[in-house]
């Protein structure tokens, strides 16, 4: 089973990020962009997973989100890897909080003692938009870092769950299910 770990995002703020990008998406770019249902924050892709894994990971993300408090995401900024002049992806950016960096470092911890291996790259939270083929030269994307520039757009995302969800690729495109949502420790009530 192919499965990653991600937080994905309530449907009104997928909606309002599918507008703010309107602009990018109708500007003729070479992008095959993605709907709105598959915006989501990936942690930790985990690739083909065997079977008898699945549990131990899902006791990972649960012991990880047990021990993590809710926490609000900010989500802004368009951009691209590896460059908005030669982009092979297109993101809308996610601001590393100490609270999301704290999560991610903690279920790298928690899965490599299961054998997955730990993500030694510097952490730039995104939500995937659209990819690009690579065989598309810089040129026909001329524009795109001052266009990307001139959308203003920030959301704040309340963060109550971790999920595990499952990868199928297929002919129409990327497929994710959820395989299991992990509650985060609540806020404390204010009195």
């Amino acid at each position: 089973m192919r499965l990653f770990i991600a937080l994905n995002l309530p449907k009104a703020e997928r909606d309002r990020i599918f507008e703010a990008a309107e602009p990018l998406r109708t500007s003729g770019f070479p992008v095959e962009w993605l709907e709105p249902e598959s915006y989501h924050l990936t942690l930790k892709f985990l690739g083909n997973v065997r079977p008898e894994l699945v549990p131990a990971v899902e006791r990972v993300v649960d012991r990880v989100s047990e021990a993590t408090g809710a926490f609000t995401l900010t989500v802004s900024g368009f951009g691209a890897f590896p460059t908005i002049r030669r982009p092979g992806v297109l993101w809308i950016g996610a601001e590393p909080s100490p609270a999301l960096r704290c999560l991610k470092q903690d279920l790298e911890w928690g899965l490599a003692n299961h054998g997955f291996e730990r993500e030694t790259r510097a952490f730039h939270p995104h939500i995937t938009l659209g990819g690009t083929e690579e065989s598309e030269g810089a040129g026909s994307f001329r524009g795109l870092d001052e266009l990307s520039a001139s959308i203003k757009y920030k959301g704040k995302v309340s963060v109550g769950t971790v999920d595990l969800m499952r990868s199928q690729l297929l002919r129409s495109g990327a497929h994710y299910t959820l395989v299991r949502g992990s509650s985060l420790k609540p806020r404390p009530k204010l009195p």
